[in-house]
């Protein structure tokens, strides 16, 4: 489990409205996560004329192309603690889990996926921190789950569903952009 990034100096120091995204160090960016877990949800691509393409074809892409639409579904990785909305094994996730996608500095830009609420999106946007972001709260996602912003309670496991049935778990909510 990671060990939660929000620390009393970081809050403090309030480096998210002074440092860039690409100028942050290890610390400051992984605290720029909010925590919500739907980067841990599996999300398809819709391509009428890509036909069926097999999760290990599939590579991020700078943006969507011309008849391609992103369905978010409530189907959660293994790794993730949903009522924690923490992955179980985050240092080895990408080794666990192949597809499983780090979010770096370099590779911001073309994870065109990633829902409007995701506090890295709104800061490479130019849209700051939303109001319910932990480090604007005491290092707590209380507001974050109040305000339903997370994937606690919403979610099945990849494990207990046939994944060939993805269409009957596609859900809207993850596109929410609350502030």
């Amino acid at each position: 489990m990671r060990k939660t990034p929000y620390t009393k100096a970081l809050m403090d120091s309030e480096f998210w409205l002074t440092t860039q995204l690409e100028e942050m160090n290890k610390a400051q960016w992984e605290a720029i996560c909010d925590g919500c877990a739907k980067c841990c949800l599996h999300k398809f691509i819709d391509d009428e004329e890509a036909g069926d393409i097999s999760e290990q074809e599939a590579t991020p892409t700078a943006v969507g192309n011309e008849g391609e639409e992103v369905f978010f579904t409530n189907i959660a990785c293994q790794l993730l603690h949903t009522k924690s909305c923490e992955c179980t094994q985050y240092q080895r996730r990408s080794e666990l889990v192949p597809h499983c996608i780090t979010l770096t500095k370099d590779n911001l830009k073309d994870i065109f996926y990633m829902p409007k609420s995701c506090s890295y999106r709104r800061m490479h946007e130019g849209r700051g921190l939303a109001s319910w972001h932990p480090l604007l709260n005491k290092g707590k996602k209380t507001k974050m789950h109040e305000l339903d912003v997370t994937i606690r309670g919403r979610t099945v496991n990849e494990n207990e569903i046939d994944m060939q049935s993805f269409e009957d778990y596609i859900v809207t909510w993850p596109l929410a952009d609350v502030d």
